[in-house]
C-alpha cells in the first residue's frame, strides 16, 4: 500500500474536550467493523459496558450466527455475554455499511491483516475495503478508530482514504487504539485492560475516544482499579502491538533455544527457566519451553514488522526476528525427530518412515481455551507425523472442527480415552487443563506402549514416570 512519508501531526498538550456525539445519543454509539475474533469480542464486551453497539461484517453467515446468539469461535464466557446483550437490545449485527454509517459515532476498524501470499508484508486490503466503504456511506461527522494490527504509516494512509471517499464537509477524523487481546482471556482484556493506548489529533477526537472508553474507566473506578493510558502519536500507536508481540516471540524463542542447548548438555530447561525467571528483570512468564508459538498474531506480526522495517530502510534493526522465527519453526521438527528415535526409526535426509506406527496426539489448537488452529504448532507437528506415514489419532477439547478443515486426513476422536488405545506413542502438543490433570495411572492400560512426548512441558514428569510411563519433555533429560 502507498504510505505517506510525512508523519502525522501530534500535539501532546491537546486536551480531550467534552463532546456531544454527532448522533445526538447520550453516549457515543459504537460500531465494530469486522466481526471476527477481535471485532466480535469488542462489540459484545462494549455492549456489556452499556454502549449501544452495532457489529458489521461482509460474511452473512457469521452475522447470522452472532445475531442468533452464537459466537462463531471458542472464547470462554462470551456466548452468555452475547445472548444477554442481544436480549437487552444494546447489541445488533449487520452486513450493511449504510446501516453502520447511519448508526455510529465512533467506528472501530477490526478487520484482519494477514500475511500477504507473495511475501512477509501485512495484507491491508481488508482495511482499505472497510475504510473506503464506511467513509463513503457516512452521513455526518464521525471518528474512525483503527484497532487492527498494522504497519507503521497505516493511520496516515487511512486518513488519505477517508479524505478520498468521505464528504469533506463532514470533517471525519481518524484515531488509533491498538488491541491487546489474548485468546482464552479476551473478555477480561477488553473489560479490564492492563493499558489503553490512544492516538488522536484534535481535542474533539480525544473527547470522542475517551467517551467511547468511559465504560472501561467507570468499571475500573467501581472496582478501585486504575487503567494506565498512554496518549501518543499515530506511529507509536501502530508500533506498540508489533513491538509487544516481537518481544514475546523473542522471549519464547530464547527459552526454546536454551532447550536445544539443554538437550545436548543434559540440563533441564524447566529448572533453567525457573532459575533465570527469578530475576525480576527477566520474569517467569513466557519462559515455557516447548514446540513454539503460533496463532493468528505472533508469527505473521513479526514477519510483517521485518518487512516494514526493510521498506523503511531499517531492516538491520529487526534482523534478529528472522532467527526468532527460525527457532520457532525448528522446534516443531524436534518432535518428529524425537518420535522417530523413540519408535526406533532412522531419520534420514528425507525424514523418518513412521509407517505402521500409531500415534495419539493430544491438542490441535495453538494454545488452550481457544479453537484457533491458525499456524498452530500442534497441528504442524501432527502434519509432520502424518506425512511421515504414521497413523495419527487426534483429540482436542475445542479445536476439532477447525483442525479437520486444515488437516482432514487423520483420525479425530472425542476424548482422551478414545484417542489413546493401541498407540505406540502419545504426544501432548497443547497444554489444555484436561491434559495437565489427566491421571497417568488410569490411562496407562490404553496405549500399546506407555511412551509420552510432552511437547509443552505441561505434565508432571515425576507423576507420569511413577505411573510407568516413559516420559520425554522438551529440553529435559
Amino acid at each position: 500500500m502507498p504510505f505517506s512519508t510525512t508523519p502525522a501531526p501530534f500535539s501532546p498538550t491537546a486536551t480531550p474536550e467534552a463532546v456531544t456525539p454527532p448522533s445526538g445519543a447520550p453516549k457515543p454509539r459504537l460500531t465494530f467493523v469486522g466481526c471476527g475474533y477481535l471485532g466480535a469480542t469488542y462489540a459484545i464486551c462494549f455492549a456489556e459496558l452499556g454502549y449501544e453497539v452495532l457489529g458489521i461484517d461482509v460474511d452473512s453467515d457469521k452475522i447470522a450466527k452472532l445475531s442468533g446468539g452464537e459466537v462463531p469461535f471458542h472464547e470462554p464466557g462470551l456466548d452468555e455475554l452475547l445472548r444477554s446483550n442481544l436480549a437487552a437490545g444494546r447489541l445488533a449485527f449487520t452486513t450493511s455499511f449504510n446501516e453502520a454509517a447511519e448508526f455510529g459515532d465512533v467506528h472501530f476498524i477490526c478487520v484482519g491483516t494477514p500475511q500477504r501470499n507473495d511475501g512477509m508484508s501485512a495484507d491491508l486490503s481488508y482495511v482499505e475495503q472497510a475504510v473506503s466503504k464506511l467513509a463513503a456511506a457516512l452521513p455526518r461527522k464521525a471518528l474512525i478508530v483503527g484497532k487492527s494490527t498494522v504497519p507503521a504509516g497505516t493511520a496516515t494512509w487511512v486518513q488519505q482514504l477517508v479524505a478520498k471517499h468521505a464528504d469533506p464537509d463532514l470533517a471525519v477524523e481518524v484515531a488509533w487504539s491498538p488491541e491487546f487481546l489474548q485468546e482464552g482471556h479476551a473478555m477480561e482484556d477488553v473489560l479490564r485492560p492492563n493499558r489503553l493506548v490512544l492516538a488522536y489529533q484534535s481535542a474533539w477526537a480525544g473527547g470522542m475516544l475517551y467517551a467511547a472508553h468511559k465504560g472501561v474507566f467507570d468499571l475500573a473506578a467501581a472496582e478501585e482499579r486504575e487503567v494506565p493510558v498512554v496518549t501518543c502519536d499515530f506511529a507509536t500507536a501502530e508500533l506498540v502491538k508489533v513491538a509487544a508481540n516481537s518481544f514475546l516471540a523473542t522471549k519464547i524463542s530464547f527459552i526454546n533455544a536454551m532447550a536445544e542447548i539443554c538437550e545436548v548438555t543434559g540440563a533441564d530447561v524447566t529448572l533453567l527457566a525457573r532459575a533465570i525467571g527469578h530475576d525480576p528483570r527477566i520474569g517467569q512468564r513466557y519462559l515455557q519451553a516447548g514446540i513454539g508459538f503460533g496463532g493468528g498474531c505472533l508469527p505473521k506480526d513479526i514477519r510483517a514488522f521485518q518487512a516494514r522495517a526493510q521498506e523503511l530502510g531499517a531492516g538491520e534493526s529487526l534482523r534478529f526476528l528472522h532467527e526468532v522465527d527460525l527457532i520457532n519453526q525448528r522446534r516443531r521438527n524436534r518432535v518428529l525427530k524425537l518420535a522417530a528415535h523413540l519408535l526406533d526409526r532412522s531419520f534420514g535426509p528425507a525424514g523418518p518412515d513412521l509407517s505402521g506406527a500409531r500415534i495419539a496426539v493430544l491438542g490441535a489448537t495453538f494454545k488452550p481455551n481457544t479453537d484457533d488452529v491458525r499456524d498452530a504448532p500442534a497441528l504442524a507437528v501432527t502434519t509432520l507425523l502424518a506425512n511421515a506415514g504414521a497413523d495419527v489419532h487426534v483429540y482436542d477439547p475445542a479445536g476439532m472442527d477447525n483442525a479437520r478443515t486444515v488437516l482432514p486426513d487423520v483420525t479425530y476422536h472425542t476424548s482422551i480415552a478414545e484417542a489413546l488405545p493401541d498407540a505406540d506413542l502419545v504426544c501432548v502438543l497443547t497444554e489444555w487443563t484436561e491434559f495437565r490433570n489427566a491421571d497417568p495411572t488410569a490411562l496407562a492400560h490404553l496405549p500399546a506402549q506407555q511412551v509420552v512426548i510432552d511437547g509443552r512441558n505441561c505434565l508432571d514428569a515425576a507423576l507420569w514416570t511413577a505411573a510407568g510411563w516413559q516420559y520425554h519433555g522438551m529440553g529435559r533429560p
